[in-house]
């Protein structure tokens, strides 16, 4: 747009190349000698176990608040935190600055990284991340891949968008610059939708790099970058598998109570003294099933096993001996004997 007076092009409405490069102007009481005209006021609940936490660092919460006169206010018994503006309040914003403070302190973010919020270049994101997912255990394992070994990949996300990222619970916060923040919302939205979160770390890697060339400045950037591909991995296929029944019109029949069964035997009829004796009898069964089962398998331990018997020692012989043989064969060894003594 040209300015009406000099007919030169207006600097602050010309086209950017990098909105994200442009500094925003400081907010000053001079511009805003007035103040404000009604109090604005918020209010968070925080849980029991940061109790604790908030007693110890609310005295540097009220001294930082104090310097942009906002009142802070901790209720121990409600469990809530109010902030609210003063008639010296002079920044229109800065009580949206002060409920996001509020808010990540009472979901476990540490003063040191919650107080950044009140600075005009760094903002703040509680992304919900449980209703991406239906399973309890495909929703911790797409959780615990965001943090990592021994939180690697959250490390990682956190150098290369400049914010700081804690994942608690069914959120995740993080805090740090505009820019930041939306590259943090899409990774973790991506590895809840079951895209790792490596893909997002490796372009956004690839992307630093190529900014510093500036022969591809005004390139497209596509042919660079990795491209995420949807594998249908097979699945094991259950051991026992579920046989869908026929599908008939009327309902199931209704199962029997207790009073139908003891209807059936008669049991119901019995007075309380013969249902007594009746229970105590099968308990007495039951009893003597077992000490019998138990008194044959201590018998068994005596019972000596079978023998083995040879079946040449057994077999009866029936061959008839040539006695008249058998004498010829003793006189020929005896004269043998004999004419070896002589010599």
């Amino acid at each position: 747009m040209l300015n009406q007076d000099t007919g030169e092009e207006n600097p602050n409405t010309s086209p950017v190349d990098n909105a994200w490069a442009m500094k925003i102007p400081k907010f000053k009481p001079e511009d805003n000698p007035h103040g404000l005209l009604e109090e604005s006021k918020f209010a968070t609940l925080f849980p029991k176990y940061r109790e604790q936490y908030l007693k110890d660092c609310w005295p540097l919460v009220q001294k930082v608040l104090k310097e942009h006169f906002i009142v802070a206010e901790l209720d121990l018994i409600e469990g809530s935190i109010t902030v609210k503006t003063t008639r010296k309040t002079w920044d229109p914003y800065i009580i949206i600055k002060a409920r996001d403070l509020m808010k990540l302190l009472s979901r476990s973010v540490p003063f040191e990284q919650a107080v950044r919020v009140l600075d005009d270049e760094i903002g703040c994101d509680i992304i919900k991340i449980n209703s991406f997912v239906r399973k309890k255990e495909t929703f911790l394992k797409r959780r615990q891949r965001l943090i990592g070994p021994n939180g690697v990949t959250l490390k990682s996300i956190e150098l290369l968008t400049e914010c700081y990222v804690l994942v608690q619970g069914n959120t995740v916060s993080a805090v740090g610059p505009y820019k930041g923040l939306v590259q943090v919302r899409r990774i973790i939205e991506d590895t809840m939708k079951n895209i790792h979160p490596m893909y997002n770390i490796k372009s956004l890697m690839i992307k630093r790099e190529l900014s510093k060339d500036p022969k591809l400045k005004n390139e497209s950037w596509d042919r660079f970058l990795p491209k995420f591909k949807s594998k249908n991995v097979p699945r094991k296929e259950p051991k026992n598998k579920a046989t869908k029944k026929p599908y008939t019109p009327f309902p199931p029949p209704q199962t029997e109570s207790k009073i139908d069964k003891e209807l059936a035997t008669g049991e119901y009829f019995l007075k309380d003294e013969q249902k007594r004796a009746k229970k105590r009898n099968e308990k007495e069964e039951k009893q003597a099933q077992v000490k019998r089962a138990k008194d044959e398998k201590r018998q068994k331990e005596f019972i000596p096993p079978e023998e083995k018997t040879d079946s040449a020692s057994t077999s009866v012989v029936t061959d008839t001996v040539d006695l008249n043989l058998l004498k010829s064969k003793i006189k020929k060894i005896t004269k043998k004997q004999k004419g070896i003594n002589k010599v």
